[in-house]
This record gives C-alpha cells, structure tokens and sequence, in this order.
C-alpha cells in the first residue's frame, strides 16, 4: 500500500520538533545545496569548454551567464546555511550544557529536600515528615472513622553500648533496628527516628487495640535479636531490647503533640514496669 507524502508531512509537522532535529535536516539541506552548486560548476565548465571549441555561441554564452548567475546564487546560499548551522551548533551545544545545569539542580533539589526531611544516619523519615503524615492520618482516620496509633520506641541502656564500644557501633545498632522497624511495618505505615536512640512509628487504620498489641510484641522480639556488628577490624554480637508507649487517636489525643506526648509517657511505664509495652491510660 503506497503511503501518502502529504498525509506524511502532516503527521511530522505536527509533531515538536528538537533543536538538534532541526539541525541534522538543516545540515542536510546545506549538503544537497553544495552538491548542487558542485554540479552546476561543473556543468558550467563543461559549457565554456565547448565555447572554446566551438566557437563563439550567443545562445549558448547568454545560458551560461544565467547557469552562473544561478551558481553564485547557490553557493552564496550555501555558504549563509554553513553560517547558520554554525550557529544552530553553538546553540544544541548551550541548550545542552544547560539542560545538564538544569539536570543536577533539579537532582540536587530532591537530595535536598530528601535530607530536609529523612534522618542521615538511618535514612528514616525525621520529625518534621513523621508529623506532617501525622496529620494527614488525622485526615483519614476522621474522613473513615478508624482510629490510628502513635508508639514510642526506646532502646533499653542503650548508651551503655556507646560508652563500651564507642559511637560507631552505636551507629550501626541504630542502623540495624531501623531497618528491623522498617521491614516489620506496613507500607502504609511510618517509622521514624524521633533521636538518639528513640523511635516514633505512625500504625493507621487501627480497627482494634489487640492489633496493636500484637504489632508491638512483634518489634520487642525483632528487635531484641542479637545484632553482629563488625567495626575497626571487630566482629561481634549484641542484642538490644525496648520498651514501647502506645497512644491511640483520638482517645489518647487529638493533636501530633499530645499523641507523641502521650506515647511518651506511655513508654516510661513499660521501662519502669519492664513490660515491653504499655498503653497510653
């Protein structure tokens, strides 16, 4: 089946066209113009030639004149498209260099804005994330009519790790129960590092409190299995163990202030009860 030219350039003039696009058909726009100011030299040669031998030919030299007038005119605009393309070259090299400026700024901004809001240590959401998701469960906890939960994780002693083993391993034990929390959370949960070795964890779509119980049972036992550490040439195996506060929205409060208030609170119970967890009462 024969494809229609005009449906053809239609459907390409449509399309956008890119600079460097525009200079590959440019440039090959200006190739067929020097080979045709190529061909019309030669011919032209060919024509004098034939004067000379020939012998003097007024049709003949008043064709030439307007094959050569045409030959300038050719060439001329051949050598105004090499200046053209010379610029339209300058400029894909400018738009390239600024769109690769563009490129890193526009990475740079998101490893910005990711430092803005993630913990450097863990990687986990910091503060300021875990309470604006805070406030969006809010939204939806009322919008559905489910309750959501806020748990207060402390690692027990844990500065007894730090002053024996120094700050780096401290560091990896930090690194090691984030990830632990992480992997042992829903998807549409949030684990954050509230500091030091304090964490917050957001539970939405809390139907029941026993679920919650069930969730904080689990992290207590992933959490307090042994940790291999290797650090300054050492390896080696230390467990940790947490206690944990829990406040349920809206019961235990109706702000992110007074829930993590509460879930603090909360904690300090299950360290004094050595429980593992306690409710915000």
């Amino acid at each position: 089946m024969e494809t229609d030219p005009n449906a053809e350039m239609l459907e390409n003039a449509e399309q956008p066209m890119s600079l460097s696009n525009v200079l590959v058909k440019s440039e090959h726009v200006e190739n067929l113009v020097k080979e045709s100011a190529e061909e019309l030299s030669s011919v032209n040669a060919v024509i004098k030639e034939e004067i000379v031998n020939q012998g003097s030919l007024p049709g003949v030299e008043s064709a030439l004149e307007k094959s050569e007038e045409v030959e300038g005119k050719v060439q001329e605009a051949s050598d105004k498209l090499s200046v053209v393309n010379l610029a339209l070259k300058d400029e894909v090299k400018a738009r390239h260099v600024l769109e690769s400026k563009l490129a890193a700024v526009t990475e740079q901004g998101k490893v910005d804005r990711r430092a803005a809001l993630h913990d450097l240590l863990t990687g986990l959401p910091n503060r300021a994330l875990f309470y604006d998701r805070l406030e969006h469960g809010f939204q939806q906890a009322s919008r559905h009519g489910w309750s959501l939960a806020v748990m207060f994780v402390d690692l027990n002693d844990f500065k007894i790790i730090n002053d024996t083993y120094g700050h780096d391993v401290g560091d990896c034990v930090l690194q090691t129960i984030a990830e632990r929390l992480r992997e042992n959370t829903r998807g549409d949960d949030t684990v954050s590092r509230h500091g030091g070795d304090e964490f917050l964890l957001l539970i939405n779509e809390v139907r029941e409190e026993t679920s919650v119980s069930l969730v904080a049972e689990n992290l207590i036992k992933e959490i307090q299995v042994p940790c291999n550490i290797s650090a300054r040439g050492l390896t080696f195996s230390r467990s940790v163990t947490a206690s944990i506060g829990i406040s349920i929205f809206p019961k235990d409060g109706a702000t992110a202030d007074a829930l993590v208030t509460s879930a603090d609170g909360a904690m300090y119970a299950a360290k004094r009860n050595k429980s593992g967890y306690s409710f915000a009462r």
